[in-house]
C-alpha cells in the first residue's frame, strides 16, 4: 500500500495531486497590498516544494483590511497586476499538478498594526495608522484603537469587498479561494462572543453571530466561477469556556459546506491575547477531527505538523484529509520530496535538482533533518 499523504485529493472541481498544502502565511513585505520581488522567490519556492496546494498569504480585501503597511492585497488594478506577474513567475517553475490558492482575508480590530520584527504593536500616530471595524467597538487589547462598529451598510461594503477580490483571484487564474474565518480577525471576530457582543441579528445566538460570515461565504461562492473551489480557514477553539467551541467549529463548518465550500482548514486561538494555548505536536488536530466527525467535509488540519510520519498517520487515521505546513517548510522548502522519501513515495523534482535526489547522491540522507527525531 502506497503513502495516504502523497495520494491525489478532490476538492470539488479541483485535484490536488497530494495531501500537502503550504499554509498561508504573512510575509508583511507588500507595497500598499502590491507583491514586491520578496513574493517572487516566496511563490517560486512554494511551486517547487512539491506540495499539492499551495495557498498564498493573507490578502486584504480592503486597505483597511490590512494587518500591516506591509500586507499583500487584492483591492486594486496595481495588487493584481503584481500578482499575477507573481504568480506566472511561480507556474513556470511549479512541479506538475501543483494547484494555487489565495486566502481573501479582513483583518478587522487586529488591523493598522506594526510588522512583526517592528514591535508588532498598533501602528502609532507618526506610523499613518488607519480606522478599524469590528462588529463590536472593543479593542483587540488594551492600547489598540477602539474599532468602529460595522451597521448594515458597513457589512454590505466589506461583503462587496470579498466578492470583487474573489473576482480578481479567478481572473488571475487561481485554482482555490480560501476565505479567512479565523485567529481573530474580522470574519472570525463576529463568530466569537469573545469579540462580539451585538445584540441584533448579528450577535447574541450562534445561529446570529454565523450570519454575516455565512452571508460573506455565500456572495463569494455565487461570484466565483464552479471551476475554482471555495474553502475556508475556521477556528476550531477559542481555548477558552467563555469562548468559540469544536462544536460551534462543526455547526459553522456544516452550513459552509452547505454554501458549497469544499473544505476546511482547521486552526485555533488568536480572538483574544492572554488566553493559554496548549501548543505541542499537533495540538489542533482534536478540534479538526470533531469537525470531520460531525460534518463529513473535507478538513485540512494545521499546527505543529513537522516529521511524514505525523503526516502520514494523521490521514491514514482518519482525523484529517490533508495537512498545511507553515513554519515546516520555511525550515524547510523542500520538504514534501524528503517525506516522499522517507514514506517510500515519488514525487517529482526539478531535473536541475536530480542529481541530489536520495537514490542518486546516496549520502545526502545523512545530512537531512527529517531522519533525526524533533521533540
Amino acid at each position: 500500500m502506497g503513502s495516504v499523504l502523497f495520494s491525489p485529493l478532490a476538492l470539488g472541481p479541483i485535484t490536488v495531486p497530494n495531501r500537502i498544502a503550504v499554509a498561508p502565511m504573512c510575509q508583511y513585505s507588500a507595497d500598499d497590498g502590491s507583491a514586491t520581488t520578496w513574493h517572487i522567490q516566496q511563490w517560486m519556492q512554494y511551486a517547487m516544494s512539491g506540495a499539492g496546494l499551495v495557498v498564498i498569504e493573507a490578502t486584504g480585501v480592503e486597505r483597511r483590511g490590512r494587518i500591516t503597511h506591509g500586507c499583500l492585497g487584492l483591492y486594486s488594478d496595481a495588487n493584481e497586476a503584481s500578482i499575477a506577474s507573481v504568480l506566472a513567475a511561480a507556474r513556470r517553475v511549479a512541479i506538475p499538478g501543483t494547484r494555487f490558492g489565495i486566502q481573501v482575508a479582513h483583518a478587522g480590530r487586529k488591523a493598522s498594526t506594526q510588522r512583526p520584527w517592528e514591535g508588532g504593536g498598533p501602528l502609532q500616530v507618526h506610523e499613518d495608522p488607519w480606522p478599524i471595524v469590528a462588529p463590536s467597538p472593543l479593542p483587540f487589547a488594551p492600547g489598540y484603537a477602539v474599532p468602529q462598529e460595522l451597521d448594515e451598510e458597513g457589512m454590505t461594503r466589506v461583503r462587496l469587498a470579498f466578492v470583487r477580490a474573489a473576482q480578481r483571484a479567478a481572473r488571475l487564474g487561481f485554482d482555490v479561494v480560501e476565505l479567512h474565518c479565523a485567529h481573530g480577525y474580522l470574519l472570525d471576530s463576529f463568530l466569537s462572543p469573545i469579540a462580539n457582543v451585538r445584540k441584533d441579528a448579528y450577535g447574541g445566538s450562534r445561529e446570529n453571530r454565523m450570519r454575516f460570515p455565512l452571508s460573506v461565504a455565500k456572495a463569494v461562492r455565487a461570484a466565483l466561477p464552479v471551476t475554482v473551489a471555495l474553502g475556508a480557514r475556521i477556528t476550531g477553539t477559542d481555548w477558552t469556556e467563555t469562548g468559540w467551541s469544536p462544536d460551534d467549529a462543526a455547526a459553522f463548518a456544516a452550513e459552509l459546506k452547505a454554501l458549497g465550500a469544499v473544505y476546511a482548514c482547521v486552526s485555533s486561538g488568536g480572538i483574544a491575547p492572554g488566553i493559554p494555548i496548549p501548543s505541542g505536536l499537533g495540538y489542533q488536530v482534536p478540534p479538526g477531527a470533531h469537525v470531520r466527525a460531525k460534518t463529513g467535509i473535507v478538513t485540512r488540519s494545521a499546527g505543529h505538523i513537522v516529521q511524514p510520519q505525523q503526516a502520514e498517520d494523521l490521514i491514514a487515521s482518519g482525523q484529517a484529509d490533508m495537512v498545511a505546513l507553515a513554519r515546516a517548510l520555511l525550515d524547510n522548502p523542500r520538504w514534501p520530496w524528503h517525506a516522499a522519501d522517507h514514506l517510500g513515495a515519488k514525487i517529482t523534482y526539478p531535473p536541475q535538482f536530480a542529481r541530489a535526489a536520495a537514490d542518486v547522491w546516496k549520502v545526502a540522507r545523512v545530512a537531512r533533518p527529517l531522519d533525526f527525531p524533533q521533540s
